[in-house]
């Protein structure tokens, strides 16, 4: 029976021998009792050099490549349980010094009795934790590119949103950082060479000591080594290493800006132009303090792509604003000073849009025709830009040429003035309310009026009453009349004490409301006012103006004395 005993044990050893599955015997404590010979070529040892040894101790590291805890140990639990359990992914340290990835099934001997050790089957998954690393660093490039482009998106919305400059950068400033940068700061050119910083953000809690850096830098000077200055002058994106960061300054400007690098720390910086393939208009400064996630080159041409855009938005900012300026200029000095005709009483007022919003053609004018009858303008060319002021000052002029000998009807007139349109201007439609206060300067009086497309006349007694004065409407100029087609004239007595408002739709018209809700909101206000002083009127009705106008306003009132 022992022999039969005997023979049986030595058939399971060579069979054990013989699989292709690694197998290790254990004792209750971990110590290695005997290893096959595919165990010895998986882990790179012989069994003589593993027999007696702990298991743990020399097999079991941690991701680091360091030993792992012993309590942290699954198959030491499994041990001390004595029952039959399995892991993955475990890092195991081999003979020739290699690391590779084991999953084990450990089963206790003998089965259902005292456990006097266990049996260990051992397989390799280096390959499936490669892949698997291979598919979370794919995964987390993947997530890492689509958040670069997510901001290059948002970044691209926001700066689309407005022409203010001062308010682009802080938008821009604020999406920077905290999801690319520590810190960032950017540089305009003011003229060929004086630098302006203009915006410096850091993470929230910063020392806000290091707000002082804006303000401005000495000139840009000639390009040197500071990628600053080589930026400022239109060169490539640079990136710097943190050896690279601490390189000595070559320029007074370059000093500067080394200073500013060093006081927050910097361990890795970017340095990209703003501008166009036309003109630099400035540089963006990104800075990492973190020594373990420097910039890389996908960070170098995400943030040369943010520049072109944000140099974009600068430079058409600075070509509106110039162009802005021209035309309010030409506004505002085509608006001639109002005359003093008798005991009528004139108040006009001129708003431009509001920043950020494109100039108008909107004008008001009033003048006394050569029969000695006052003529009020207010008027409206279509468009936003200096074309449409240019074209404001062409009618302005022709208007005045046509009706100063002119006493008949204001219709006529403006019949006159839509022939002219197309030979003699650049205008291709507008809208205007020509009137004439006719009457001695005792009174009575009366209103003529005409309007080519334009919001009604408002008329205001005394009495509290206000009303819309609807006659006199035609098409605005520019729309083709019908042959042998006339402009109608209105025609209205004015009361004693009563005022006039002539206007322009930019007092009327908010985005996401209808012009009868801003016909009637002006109504109210202007009632509440009636009884103020004309001046007085006319401020406190542009003050009432709803936010979200985006459009100039012109507004030109009248008041007749009470008797």
């Amino acid at each position: 029976m022992s022999r039969a005993t005997g023979d049986e044990a030595g058939f399971w050893q060579r069979v054990v021998e013989q699989l292709t599955v690694a197998v290790i015997m254990v004792d209750p404590t971990g110590r290695i009792l005997m290893a096959n010979p595919a165990a010895e070529r998986l882990l790179g040892r012989a069994e003589a050099t593993m027999r007696d040894r702990d298991v743990h101790d020399l097999l079991h590291r941690d991701a680091d490549g360091g030993r792992a805890p012993r309590e942290s140990c699954a198959l030491l639990r499994t041990l001390a349980g004595g029952t039959a359990a399995s892991g993955d992914s475990e890092i195991c340290l081999r003979g020739d010094g290699r690391w590779i990835s084991l999953a084990w099934s450990a089963s206790p001997l003998p089965p259902g009795g005292p456990v006097r050790g266990m049996t260990l089957l051992l397989t390799d998954t280096t390959g499936d934790r490669t892949a698997h690393e291979e598919r979370a660093a794919y995964t987390s490039a993947l997530e890492d590119l689509t958040g670069r482009l997510t901001l290059v998106a948002e970044i691209t919305n926001v700066l689309g949103q407005t022409l203010e400059t001062d308010e682009a950068l802080t938008r821009l400033s604020h999406l920077l950082v905290p999801r690319l940068a520590d810190w960032a700061a950017v540089d305009l050119l003011i003229g060929a060479e004086q630098v302006h910083r203009v915006a410096v953000t850091g993470p929230e809690g910063r020392d806000v000591g290091q707000e002082d850096w804006r303000g401005r830098l000495p000139p840009a000077g000639e390009a040197v080594s500071s990628p600053l200055v080589q930026v400022l002058h239109g060169g490539e994106p640079v990136m710097q290493t943190p050896s690279e960061t601490s390189a000595p300054p070559g320029s007074p400007l370059a000093v500067v800006h080394d200073g500013f690098l060093r006081a927050v720390g910097a361990r890795s910086v970017i340095s990209v132009t703003l501008g166009t393939s036309r003109r630099t208009v400035g540089a963006l400064t990104l800075v990492r303090v973190g020594p373990d996630h420097p910039f890389d080159a996908d960070d170098l041409r995400i943030v040369a792509d943010i520049g072109h855009r944000v140099g974009l938005v600068i430079d058409n900012a600075r070509r509106f604003g110039r162009q802005r300026a021209v035309a309010e200029a030409m506004q505002r000095n085509l608006l001639a000073p109002l005359p003093r005709y008798g005991r009528l009483r004139l108040a006009a007022r001129y708003q431009p849009a509001p920043a950020g919003s494109q100039v108008g053609g909107d004008w008001y004018d009033a003048f006394e025709q050569q029969d000695g009858a006052m003529a009020l303008v207010i008027g409206d060319v279509v468009g936003h830009d200096l074309t449409a002021a240019a074209g404001m000052a062409q009618l302005h002029g022709i208007l005045r040429s046509l009706a100063w000998d002119h006493a008949g009807s204001p219709g006529a007139i403006v019949d006159r003035l839509d022939i002219a349109l197309p030979a003699i201007t650049t205008v291709a439609m507008a809208t205007l309310v020509l009137a004439r206060v006719e009457g001695p300067d005792s009174g009575p009086w009366t209103l003529r009026w005409s309007s080519a497309g334009h919001p009604p006349p408002l008329l205001l007694t005394q009495d509290g009453r206000a009303r819309y004065l609807e006659a006199g409407q035609g098409l605005l100029l520019g729309a083709a009349l019908e042959t042998g087609e006339r402009r109608p004239d209105g025609t209205e007595p004015l009361p004693p004490g009563s005022t006039l408002l002539l206007y322009t739709d930019g007092l009327v018209e908010v985005p996401g409301s209808d012009l009868g809700t801003g016909l009637g909101r002006l109504r109210r206000h202007a009632l509440a006012l009636v009884h103020e002083p004309l001046d007085t009127l006319c401020d406190q009705l542009l003050s009432r103006t709803p936010p979200g106008t985006t459009d100039d306003v012109a507004l030109l009132a009248l008041r007749l004395p009470s008797g």
